[in-house]
């Protein structure tokens, strides 16, 4: 008998918790302490009555590392909920950044021409310099960054990803 090895796959986990303090400490001790990178990492408040946050966690392991990532994840105090959402599981993720671009002249146009055509917003202007807003998946987010380079991409600020199921599944 064979066995065939699993590749590993991007995710998103999406973990539920009470809104305390060491929350966030516990979940990322417990990467840390296996050895699971943490490619990007995003917490906020999402419902203050309950007094819940939502963490967004995304890694890449094998489907069998991350059910094993599930189940040490829920074991933890205080998880209420855990959803691990991969290229199989639909769901949207987007990111934002704010991108800050040093140019004058043809690279200023340039950086505005492009800006237009990712949908980019410039949140900040001076006669020197531009800052860009810029919503969506983190590959989009890539190719802008890339694009400025050679225009005077002087610093970009990333959220990383947020994410959600589609349809009515929720976490």
């Amino acid at each position: 008998m064979t066995t065939q090895q699993e590749s590993p796959v991007s995710a998103v986990i999406s973990i539920q918790v009470e809104n305390e303090s060491g929350a966030l400490a516990r979940v990322i001790g417990l990467f840390s302490g296996r050895g699971y990178n943490i490619e990007s990492l995003t917490v906020a408040a999402v419902d203050e009555t309950r007094h819940q946050s939502r963490i967004n966690i995304v890694t890449t392991a094998t489907p069998h590392v991350l059910g094993q990532i599930r189940a040490q994840v829920e074991r933890l105090v205080p998880v209420y909920r855990v959803a691990v959402m991969t290229g199989r599981e639909p769901h949207v993720a987007r990111e934002m950044a704010l991108v800050k671009v040093i140019a004058s002249g043809e690279r200023r146009a340039d950086a505005l021409r492009i800006a237009q055509a990712f949908r980019a917003h410039p949140v900040d202007a001076s006669a020197t310099s531009f800052v860009f807003e810029l919503t969506g998946a983190s590959d989009k987010l890539d190719a802008f960054i890339d694009l400025m380079r050679p225009l005077g991409l002087a610093e970009v600020s990333r959220t990383g990803i947020a994410a959600i199921a589609r349809g009515a599944a929720i976490l």
